[in-house]
């Protein structure tokens, strides 16, 4: 029996997942709009034998003066179009996978199944889809909506959405192009299918100008803890990005998840759980928690107080980082469906009880809040992921690196080779394909006989 091994994908978030990332002396200042950068990552994520690339997206620039959002004014506003970046990437990599977030709120099936059928083929199997539907109200503005829709109709769209696309990418069969110059045919009629969906959201004809990806079928990643984000993912989804800070949440959101397999006809083994990871790693757990100190230091008070706000702590910008957290009451507005309301009022009583500083508020809360953080040894790293792994909060991980590429690096020479010593990460890849090597199987047409 084969043994059992993590998933691992890289994420690429500009200059890193640290608000002060950008702010590094090494960091490259138009790191958000240079190829070489993103082709650096992936280089590095190759190198470490890693599942794929993923790269978040939100289509918006936000109202940098509101305290809310400060966190994200200096290094996530600017940003390419992850499916063209993706696109680079794919002529100038070989193995890593490449997954791109596009939404199912704001594009049409045909085109987006259109670009990733293209980069599939680029890549030569090496595309998946990170679909989510859009919950932000400044980004709903773009695409001429004065606000975002629903969560019954988000995932119903988003429903009938991946239906359509998966039904696209089969228009042709596998054989259906024989170009034979001598008869003069190209492609076989009989192997060539209109979709004509009609339906609630979409009516779609078809068939795709592309040829059927050489996947067949794409893999496709979602998030979100919600009811209805959960059926979305048991219906339709290949992995999960999970993001979750405690270990008990985890691991009761992976059996949620895998408890509803079984109504859409699939296995517990067909759906990878991927929780979002933060990892800082050092030779010793002294550098490692240096590493971190040196990016809190140059964390701006102002964007380190809207970190707190869009977390649901309560206004406490009037405070410097050396005053005593003040005895506040935690925020009562919405929180979003992958966090526990009680993890802001757990910190801030913590906080209060131990007496702590405001600068050691936001260390705690940059450290891992809504994902799992680890300041330590590849050994101490390694730990907390097998633990994860084996005891049933995990499949694999995202890596989130802090700042790009430096704890990219250190992630896939200090915390991979500990991984591997312990048999829990592949030392060769298995396949050419994404789908291969995440161990999915191959998904024959729905016309195949």
């Amino acid at each position: 029996m084969t043994k059992r091994r993590m998933r691992l994908g890289l994420s690429v978030a500009n200059f890193g997942y640290h608000y002060a990332a950008w702010r590094l002396p090494e960091s490259r200042n138009e790191a958000d709009h240079d190829i070489g950068h993103h082709l650096r990552n992936a280089e590095i994520a190759e190198r470490g034998l890693m599942d794929f690339l993923f790269f978040a997206d939100l289509a918006v620039v936000r109202d940098v003066e509101h305290p809310t959002i400060r966190r994200d004014m200096e290094q996530s506003h600017l940003k390419l179009e992850p499916s063209l970046v993706c696109s680079a990437l794919a002529a100038c990599t070989s193995r890593i996978g490449l997954v791109p977030t596009m939404s199912t709120t704001f594009n049409q099936p045909y085109n987006l199944a259109r670009r990733l059928a293209s980069i599939d083929h680029i890549s030569n199997g090496r595309m998946g889809w990170n679909l989510v539907t859009s919950t932000d109200k400044e980004e709903a503005a773009n695409f001429g909506l004065s606000a975002p829709l629903t969560s019954e109709q988000r995932h119903a769209r988003a429903r009938e959405f991946a239906e359509v696309v998966r039904g696209l990418w089969d228009s042709w069969d596998d054989d259906a192009f024989m170009r034979d110059k001598v008869s003069g045919r190209y492609f076989d009629r009989a192997k060539v299918h209109f979709l004509n969906h009609e339906g609630t959201h979409f009516n779609v004809r078809g068939p795709l100008d592309t040829a059927r990806p050489p996947q067949g079928q794409l893999p496709i990643i979602t998030a979100g803890a919600s009811a209805n984000a959960q059926e979305l993912a048991a219906e339709v989804a290949d992995m999960v990005y999970s993001a979750f800070a405690h270990f008990d949440m985890a691991q009761n959101y992976y059996a949620s998840v895998k408890g509803r397999l079984a109504k859409y006809g699939r296995c517990p083994d067909s759906l990878r759980i991927m929780a979002g990871i933060m990892p800082i790693v050092g030779h010793t757990r002294e550098e490692a928690q240096a590493k971190f100190d040196r990016l809190q230091d140059l964390l701006d008070p102002r964007v380190a107080n809207g970190m707190l706000l869009i977390n649901q702590f309560p206004d406490m910008s009037a405070y410097g980082p050396d005053d005593k957290v003040p005895d506040m009451q935690v925020m009562d507005i919405h929180l979003t469906a992958a966090r526990d309301p009680g993890v802001t009022a757990r910190l801030m009583e913590r906080a209060r009880r131990e007496g702590m500083t405001m600068r050691q508020l936001y260390a705690a809360v940059s450290a891992g809040f809504w994902h799992l953080g680890v300041i330590g040894t590849p050994t101490e790293v390694a730990d907390t992921m097998q633990t994860w792994f084996e005891q049933g909060a995990a499949d694999g991980f995202v890596v989130q690196p802090p700042y790009l590429p430096g704890s990219a690096e250190d992630f896939v020479d200090m915390v991979i080779p500990e991984l591997q010593r312990r048999g829990l990460f592949r030392t060769e890849y298995e396949g050419r394909t994404l789908r291969q090597n995440l161990g999915l199987p191959v998904v024959p047409s729905r016309y195949a006989a």
